[in-house]
């Protein structure tokens, strides 16, 4: 899936995954990760959303990656914040650095198999609600990997979609129970926290589960 796929979706607001009141789901489920105040959580392909706002409001450090900038603009103009912006030409990313109430938040604008644990630094959770089911099944692998790498293994919520794949293409995209274990759990614990009917079908077109995954490092 090229680059160009995301920025026409953007720009034509087809953005059907993006919640304008951000993830029930997350705030139900948070504190399953056990994130002491002041912890750094990573939240790939985090586009413009609501939830970057409220893991900051829980006394988070958030870190933010995400291929098309204006999303990530308007997410700062949201949260009525004006950012530094800085460039690393050398990995072909913008950097977008706030504080809010003595936390802060870095969106990095770009290919997110650019950055690098130098880059981001120390990572201690991940929230992934739109990340690894926007892939195709090609890419998979490769993110999932990269992921595991960037934040030395951390502990995960992860939110993903079970469907029939063959009634509907992606994305989001099937990624159900046996496929989160294909790419995880030779190093996490895997455990399924809530499983919820999509209301009306997914994008009004199929009967699919929404589900929320809870991965802890193994060891």
């Amino acid at each position: 899936m090229q680059a160009n796929y995301w920025h026409d979706k953007w720009e034509k607001g087809e953005i059907a995954f993006h919640q304008f009141k951000g993830s029930p789901l997350l705030k139900a489920h948070f504190t399953a990760l056990e994130l002491p105040q002041g912890s750094r959580i990573f939240v790939p392909l985090c586009g413009k959303t609501r939830d970057i706002a409220w893991l900051l409001a829980n006394d988070l450090n958030v870190v933010g990656a995400e291929l098309h900038e204006p999303a990530v603009q308007q997410l700062f103009h949201d949260m009525e914040i004006q950012p530094e912006v800085s460039q690393r030409e050398d990995l072909g990313l913008v950097h977008y650095h706030a504080t809010v109430n003595d936390r802060a938040v870095d969106v990095y604008v770009g290919d997110i198999f650019q950055l690098t644990r130098d880059l981001v630094g120390e990572i201690d959770g991940i929230y992934d609600r739109a990340a690894l089911v926007a892939l195709p099944s090609e890419v998979r692998a490769k993110y999932t990997s990269h992921i595991r790498k960037l934040s030395g293994t951390a502990p995960q919520l992860l939110i993903s979609f079970d469907y029939q794949q063959h009634l509907m293409p992606g994305p989001p995209h099937c990624v159900n129970a046996k496929e989160i274990a294909k790419h995880y759990a030779d190093d996490y614990a895997i455990q399924l926290l809530a499983s919820v009917d999509v209301e009306g079908g997914l994008k009004g077109k199929v009967p699919a589960n929404e589900e929320v995954w809870l991965l802890k490092k193994l060891g």
